[in-house]
């Protein structure tokens, strides 16, 4: 198991805040893709339909990186999948900016797509071999907090950017995600441990099938859960605009009170994991999904940018600790040398809640109107923490029990 070092920052070791700093760099320069839609159809003038058809490449290529970035990250190795992702990345950034044509934004977006999403489920492995388990919570938090902050910093950067030419984002999203591949050349080394003990649940997969689904019934319940939170969490970017929007409020209304959620991340990310750190996960998990559906399901009696706002406070809360708590989870429940797959998985399911959750709740405010879907949001939360609940039960006394085989597996340089 890994050892907490002797002087270390919060106990974590140096690898780990080299990964931390990488995120943090790569998110703050990660504002392209949210800017992908302007740039098609006002630089490029690409009609919308060309421009969601290159969203759904991005989204087909970071679904399909999620699941094989992980099995990939097995079996040659975390560091050498960080790294190709970073060259992937940018590459496909320089190739947007500079290249014209239909095919190569569609190739390049796809490039950019698998790029980004390739690194998510490796950093989490490498997370997984340096930190000790009862540390991992945290070590997540931070990991998210520090995507979070980055992302905010973008949001900043890229009007800036914008303003001098949109060349000038895909160079300076580049130079980000170049920057964190020198990080990870430079100073984190490979964490990948050798094949261990398999555990009995995962018997009947095929010695070395790194991408073989896993038979574990707990993992499996998390999966679940997870989808049906992939479902929650999708609801505030699909159907609260249009919610604020039929309740006579202006985009920016909008963006007024989904500032809430980056707001209370930055401040409470840090002091709520702490205090989620003092129950068992799978209790955390299941209380932060209640609060969660609890502030989607008022949203339907809100009205004005301060009550939107305040239901937004209150999923942002659960938020926090959803992420991390899961991702915990996923490695507590992964033999030491499929931690990437098993968190491609994770990442590929969360994926597909994202592809579900539109025409899902699409077709409910078609047929009855958005106040129905925050119901159902409730709803879904109760079952979903049911699930969790059913998780502890399956896991028994397993708080923070080692892995079988992490003890000689785990690589602390």
């Amino acid at each position: 198991m890994p050892a907490r070092p002797a002087g270390a920052p919060w106990g974590l070791p140096g690898p780990f805040w080299w990964l931390w700093g990488g995120t943090l760099v790569t998110s703050a320069g990660g504002f392209v893709v949210p800017f992908m839609a302007i740039y098609l159809t006002t630089v490029r003038g690409y009609s919308v339909f060309f421009t969601g058809l290159t969203l759904t490449v991005f989204g087909v290529g970071s679904g399909i990186a999620s699941l094989f970035g992980g099995i990939l990250a097995d079996r040659v190795g975390r560091r050498a999948v960080l790294l190709a992702s970073e060259v992937l990345t940018v590459t496909g950034m320089l190739g947007l900016g500079l290249t014209q044509g239909r095919a190569p934004v569609l190739l390049f977006t796809l490039t950019v797509g698998v790029g980004l999403n390739a690194t998510r489920p490796a950093r989490a492995a490498a997370v997984a071999d340096l930190v000790a388990p009862a540390d991992l919570p945290r070590a997540y938090a931070l990991i998210y907090w520090a995507t979070n902050l980055g992302f905010s910093a973008a949001a900043v950067t890229a009007g800036l950017a914008a303003s001098h030419g949109f060349l000038l984002l895909f160079l300076v999203n580049a130079l980000a995600n170049l920057l964190a591949g020198v990080v990870v050349y430079l100073r984190v080394p490979e964490t990948r441990p050798p094949p261990g003990p398999r555990r009995a649940a995962d018997a009947a997969a095929p010695a070395g099938a790194a991408g073989a689904v896993p038979r574990s019934p707990a993992f499996l319940v998390l999966l679940g859960t997870v989808l049906l939170l992939g479902l929650l969490f999708q609801q505030p970017l699909v159907v609260l605009p249009l919610a604020m929007t039929a309740d006579g409020l202006s985009p920016a209304d909008y963006g007024t009170a989904m500032m809430m959620n980056g707001l209370v991340i930055a401040v409470l990310q840090l002091p709520l994991t702490r205090l989620a750190g003092r129950l068992r996960p799978e209790y955390a998990l299941a209380s932060a999904t209640l609060v969660t559906g609890l502030g989607m399901g008022l949203t339907a009696l809100v009205h004005g940018v301060a009550g939107y706002g305040a239901s937004v406070v209150l999923w942002s809360l659960g938020e926090i600790v959803v992420w991390p708590t899961c991702m915990a989870l996923v490695a507590a429940l992964s033999p030491p040398d499929r931690q990437g797959g098993y968190q491609g998985w994770f990442l590929s399911t969360w994926s597909l809640s994202v592809a579900l959750a539109p025409v899902l709740s699409g077709r409910v405010v078609e047929s009855s109107g958005t106040a129905p879907v925050w119901g159902a949001c409730l709803c879904l939360a109760v079952v979903c923490a049911g699930g969790q609940l059913l998780l502890a039960r399956l896991r028994g006394d397993r708080r923070a029990e080692p892995v079988p085989g992490r003890e000689e597996a785990a690589t602390v340089p």
